[in-house]
């Protein structure tokens, strides 16, 4: 229902754009004599406002044809040119011999059914007519990701060296990517106001009665009796079967309340019981590990991915850009065409 209700608003807001009006021809433009269809860019149309669904304010615009129409004349110049480029690449797969066997589609949807629990035929027959796509769709748009990625693994990722150098360059200028943060680990004893957490209204003589529980728990600490024991014994949180352990977290995940007590303790500190809207806590600060930038032959291997996914980044687009300039592209609709070549010259700006 809702791609098919895109399907229609990007329909009506296409239409309703004098600038794009000739994309209603069938053939928007051929790639060495490959077409890319009205009915192509509409879906990756589709495909790139239902991503933005997420955002709060792309989500609104939707509902309004205006910031409709305003959102896919952002959007569509770098569809254009990704569906150029994905149709280059695919052209080079071809090239080089690459294609999706028989069995290798079977194993994929065995693969995709399996990992999203969809084993039961009706199900995943449900699921593809949900997304608009027959078993022949899949199988296309899983080509042609296994086709880009063969051609990416070929032409660039079986190139590639990453230096020692390199990596100690990486690791030497992005430390905070190899930095192990800050966490803090505590130990809680917590004694629940009442029988019911949600009642509203607290009656005071359970409120006393909770607070003599916590600082019953807390002499009982404070005179040096094993935590998990009195957590055992007093605690009405689940952490008490882990003995009242709680973290490691960072102390940006704590309440502001909770970081100023913590702040005020040192490892192995007993806190005050504190009031929350619960119930009563009691605290042992267990462990204050520091900020810590691992070792460089401990991420070795991952710097090397690191640098490996950048210079493919890099490398792929000169490549593809060599694409490009060796192809015949030829546009049935010159304002798409404005729009394809200023959002390269863009790209190329902001790789600078």
């Amino acid at each position: 229902m809702l791609k098919r209700s895109l399907a229609a608003a990007v329909f009506v807001a296409i239409v309703a754009v004098p600038m794009r009006a000739e994309i209603l021809e069938q053939v928007l433009v051929k790639v060495n004599g490959d077409i890319i269809t009205k009915t192509d860019l509409e879906q990756r149309q589709v495909a790139a406002l239902r991503q933005r669904l997420n955002s709060q304010v792309d989500a609104a615009a939707m509902k309004n044809d205006a910031q409709l129409k305003q959102l896919l004349t952002e959007i569509t110049p770098q569809l254009l040119v990704s569906a150029v480029d994905e149709l280059l690449l695919l052209q080079r797969g071809r090239e080089l011999g690459l294609h999706l066997g028989d069995d290798q589609f079977k194993q994929i949807v065995a693969n995709i059914r399996k990992e999203n629990n969809l084993q039961d035929d009706e199900k995943f027959q449900a699921v593809l007519k949900q997304e608009g796509m027959s078993m022949d769709d899949l199988r296309k748009q899983l080509e042609r990701q296994m086709l880009v990625e063969q051609v990416q693994r070929q032409e660039i990722g079986s190139k590639l060296t990453i230096t020692e150098e390199e990596a100690r360059q990486f690791y030497a200028k992005h430390p905070e990517q190899f930095t192990d943060p800050a966490s803090i680990t505590l130990r809680e004893v917590f004694v629940q106001v009442g029988s019911d957490p949600k009642q509203q209204q607290v009656n005071v003589a359970e409120d006393e009665a909770a607070s003599k529980k916590a600082a019953t728990a807390r002499d009982r600490l404070l005179k040096g009796e094993d935590f998990a024991k009195v957590a055992q014994d007093l605690s009405d949180s689940p952490s008490k079967a882990n003995g009242g352990l709680i973290g490691p977290f960072s102390r940006d995940d704590m309440s502001p309340q909770l970081q100023q007590l913590i702040d005020k303790m040192k490892v192995a500190d007993i806190s005050p019981a504190v009031r929350t809207p619960r119930g009563y806590q009691v605290f042992k600060l267990e462990a204050l590990k520091a900020e810590q930038l691992q070792p460089f032959d401990k991420v070795r291997d991952l710097i090397s991915d690191k640098v490996a996914a950048e210079r493919t980044r890099v490398e792929m687009k000169r490549f593809v850009t060599r694409l490009r300039a060796q192809a015949i592209i030829e546009w049935k609709n010159d304002e798409l065409r404005k729009a394809y070549e200023k959002q390269l010259v863009t790209d190329a700006t902001s790789t600078q």
